[in-house]
């Protein structure tokens, strides 16, 4: 039985938790490296709680690969280009590295642009600014 009459303001301001249930961020696996499970957090916190569902854990762990997979040929770059120029392969491996990065930076675009955790993958087609918008002169 409820209470009679008609409620107050105070009473109807007040919410009251009826089926509210908190969620959680996913836990980053236990198959990811230190570096790459710190990655893992870093994302995870920065999106809302709901982002990443269990059937992108898959695209994240792979995106978080990448990223630390970038970050090691990126020291190897600059290692090298800090090393000696005149060596008869330097040309040749610093090919190699420019590639290996190139590859893993069209990894890093592809999944962010599937988890919607890039600008292109959270563009909202409503909001659009430019030249693409009607001036109001231009009626």
């Amino acid at each position: 039985m409820g209470q009679r009459g008609k409620q107050s303001a105070a009473s109807l301001a007040v919410l009251k938790p009826s089926g509210v249930t908190a969620i959680e961020r996913p836990k980053a696996p236990d198959n990811l490296t230190i570096e790459q499970a710190h990655e893992w957090r870093c994302i995870v916190n920065r999106m809302p709680a709901d982002w990443f569902p269990r059937e992108t854990h898959g695209l994240l762990s792979s995106y978080c690969r990448h990223v630390v997979s970038s970050q090691m040929i990126a020291g190897l770059i600059e290692d090298l280009l800090r090393g000696d120029r005149q060596s008869e392969n330097w040309l040749d491996d610093y090919e190699k590295l420019l590639k290996m990065q190139d590859r893993e930076t069209r990894g890093l675009s592809a999944l962010a642009t599937r988890m919607r955790t890039s600008q292109q993958g959270t563009y909202n087609q409503n909001k659009k600014t430019g030249s693409n918008v009607k001036k109001p002169w231009d009626n």
